[in-house]
């Protein structure tokens, strides 16, 4: 698996597990845990939810770093491109172009 499929699937379960302890915080658990018991609970929700973040914040910089990469690839060929079209029309060709008569 490479860096973006796992750094995907590190902010897809970093989700679901805050949204799991979202659903169980406000349904099953309310009312039911200490005050200290309460703050861990929900800090460990926000540090999902904040995992979550990072994740997509990292991975939408990878995007951007590979599609600036693939720019500059394409670039650089065109101008190659380019060139070497400019220097094949440069060439003698005697074939190609009519001899002019001297005078």
């Amino acid at each position: 698996m490479d860096a973006t499929a796992r750094r995907r699937w590190l902010g897809a379960l970093a989700l679901v597990g805050a949204l799991a302890l979202l659903v169980a915080g406000e349904t099953v658990l309310k009312g039911r845990l200490g005050d200290l018991a309460f703050l861990f609970y929900w800090l460990v929700c926000l540090g999902l939810t904040c995992l979550a973040i990072l994740a997509a914040i990292l991975d939408v910089r990878s995007l951007q770093r590979h599609a600036r990469q693939e720019q500059h690839e394409l670039l650089d060929d065109t101008i190659k491109r380019i060139q070497s079209d400019a220097k094949a029309r440069n060439r003698p060709n005697n074939q190609d172009r009519p001899r002019q008569p001297r005078r």
